[in-house]
């Protein structure tokens, strides 16, 4: 039977009295696009620094690969690469040189081939001989991006990549990931940017103070979640007695829940009916964030 691209079993890790994790299991199959979310404090830098060999585990075991980060750790490093959250960087070289020493530490001598194309296809090859120094940090992160993949490593994760980047780069870095995942590549993903984790992720764990809370298809996830919303803004307040389960937001605003776009005509005829005026209008479908925030709350 093949091995998980990544397997995580009865993981624990403590900070003197923090718990920062409290027994993890999880699995990543080879070819996944996976998602690791969960709010700041929930363990996914501990879990990705256990993982990456950074930090080691109190209990449990974990494996890329198949290999073992502890016992069978050059395996295992060579079949990961991380992107970390911090802009780590070394000042004294240019983007090509730093890339030229990371296939260095891995042993490749002759991997300019692999560069060029990782550099042109995250818009770097005209900073290819930039010092390190002189760049934004929207062009840093992805040379950390590079850095990553200069060795080709099976599994790939990605922590927080865009993070202060801007829509252009946003874009061209999803569009060559989604590309190194159909050829083949394992993807784990964390980020706040629950749109990007919908859009991309076949799969998604959720942790929450060093637990996993949820685990199963981001299609499944959604579907927990699934009720829609009418939010409507009023000129002025009127009684949500008659409308189940609204909210309001203090601000003028009136949430409503609905379940299927038929109920949307009678929500506002009882709205005229009462009086109310309707200002402004929005229609909300399901969402990850909608299903975070209901995993978050119920966990």
């Amino acid at each position: 039977m093949t091995a998980p691209a990544i397997a995580v079993s009865a993981v624990a890790k403590r900070y003197g009295a923090v718990q920062a994790l409290g027994g993890v299991d999880l699995a990543v199959q080879r070819g996944e696009f996976f998602g690791l979310l969960g709010p700041n404090g929930a363990g996914k830098t501990t879990l990705i620094s256990i993982l990456a060999g950074l930090t080691r585990a109190d209990a449990g075991t974990v494996a890329v690969m198949g290999h073992d980060v502890v016992s069978d750790y050059r395996a295992a490093r060579l079949s990961l690469g991380v992107v970390p959250q911090e802009l780590v960087f070394d000042p004294f070289f240019t983007v090509r040189e730093a890339l030229r020493m990371q296939s260095g530490y891995f042993g490749l001598a002759r991997n300019d081939d692999w560069i060029d194309e990782i550099l042109a296809n995250l818009d770097l090859l005209h900073k290819a001989d930039t010092n390190m120094r002189s760049l934004s940090g929207g062009m840093k992160r992805r040379v950390l991006v590079a850095q990553a993949l200069v060795h080709r490593p099976p599994v790939i994760v990605l922590d927080e990549p865009t993070a202060g980047v801007d829509v252009e780069l946003r874009q061209g870095l999803w569009t060559f990931v989604r590309k190194l995942n159909e050829r083949g590549h394992t993807i784990v993903l964390t980020t706040h940017y629950l749109e990007e984790a919908e859009t991309l992720c076949h799969r998604i764990a959720m942790l929450k103070a060093g637990r996993v809370v949820a685990l199963d298809t981001t299609a499944n996830l959604l579907q927990r979640f699934n009720t829609h919303a009418l939010r409507v803004r009023l000129a002025t307040p009127i009684g949500l007695d008659f409308l189940p389960g609204a909210r309001d937001d203090g601000h003028g605003w009136v949430e409503i829940p609905f379940e299927s776009y038929g109920e949307v005509e009678d929500i506002l005829s009882r709205i005229r009916l009462t009086g109310g005026q309707v200002e402004e209008m929005v229609l909300g479908a399901p969402d990850l964030e909608k299903a975070f925030v209901g995993v978050m709350h119920g966990a």
